[in-house]
């Protein structure tokens, strides 16, 4: 079995531990006020990234599970069409014998087919089909290879449904938890935002130029594109052209610059070279948290470009603001 179906042995877990955080979330702040009196902006701000990366994780969980899904259904659809042939070859065999045995009937032989006729049964269909001599030998084979090869297809195909079906059902409880997702940390965007004043003007999300520094090839358009998306709003799973989550954002400025990256943090580790800081340069992926449940990307200077959180918008920070779990560079 696929290595990655096991990941849904921990359906149940993954949806405790989002209510878990979400949780958090409601008892850290409830629905209208501050955890405490006037908090100040730096506090507030301390209290909104610990909590945003109890539930970041599950969000990345979220956009894994959906790739996942549609490729075990793709699969699902190619044992499906490899199916579908030998299918015919059993009801076209099944309709000859029937046809052969209303002869048999009216010839007055009909008892030799009662077994067969009356089992609807396809895994003993081979065995009765051989103990009809009737049937000519070559006809005998054929089917029972057919029927064979659909057994085998079948068996494949059922752990698979019932696989799809799990991630189905789990996918729908995670997109019914992103609406009260998205309602905390609006809560706590509001607070935000009376904390710092509006802050919508590209001076707050692009202090600096964007790129600080342009190398040419395709990193510095990956850099270039991640830089044009700034003010765009995060959404969760979403990558462009109109909103993004940070794997989202990465993926959406390498697929401009011609190349392609799974929408998963974990993935995009996976499919990066490793490069060190002193090697930096625009276009590399920085990934933070020693889950790496996030991402942004270098632009040079020391800043990067990210999809911050839920309610917030893609900026600019400087690279140290978040513990840092390695560097990956596409090309």
């Amino acid at each position: 079995m696929d290595t990655h179906l096991r990941w849904t042995k921990r359906p149940h877990r993954l949806v405790r531990v989002l209510v878990a955080a979400l949780g958090g979330l409601s008892l850290a702040f409830g629905v209208t006020g501050y955890a405490h009196a006037e908090p100040t902006p730096a506090e507030l701000e301390a209290q909104i990234d610990k909590k945003w990366n109890e539930v970041e994780p599950i969000i990345e969980q979220h956009n894994h599970l959906k790739a996942e899904l549609n490729n075990n259904k793709a699969k699902q659809k190619q044992l499906q069409n490899q199916i579908l042939p030998l299918q015919l070859q059993v009801d076209n065999a099944l309709t000859r014998v029937s046809a052969f045995s209303v002869m048999q009937f009216k010839a007055g032989r009909a008892s030799s087919f009662n077994a067969l006729l009356t089992t609807g049964s396809p895994d003993t269909f081979a065995e009765q089909l051989m103990m009809l001599n009737m049937l000519a030998k070559d006809e005998q084979a054929r089917i029972k290879d057919v029927l064979a090869a659909k057994k085998a297809y079948d068996e494949q195909k059922k752990p698979l449904d019932e696989l799809i079906a799990q991630q189905v059902e789990q996918e729908a409880a995670m997109a019914q938890k992103e609406q009260q997702i998205n309602a905390e940390i609006k809560t706590l965007n509001e607070m935000r935002v009376r904390a710092y004043g509006s802050g919508n003007g590209t001076g707050v999300l692009k202090p600096v130029a964007c790129p600080v520094e342009y190398t040419g090839g395709p990193g510095a358009k990956a850099a270039q594109t991640a830089c044009n998306q700034i003010g765009k709003p995060y959404v969760w799973a979403a990558e462009g052209p109109g909103s993004f989550d940070c794997s989202g954002l990465t993926l959406y400025a390498w697929k401009a610059a011609g190349y392609t990256l799974r929408h998963y943090t974990k993935w995009q580790y996976q499919d990066t070279k490793r490069v060190s800081r002193a090697d930096l340069k625009p276009g590399d992926l920085v990934f933070y948290y020693s889950d790496l449940h996030h991402i942004g990307m270098y632009v040079g200077g020391g800043w990067i470009v990210h999809a911050p959180t839920s309610g917030d918008k893609v900026r600019m920070k400087k690279i140290d603001d978040g513990p840092i779990s390695g560097y990956g560079r596409v090309a």
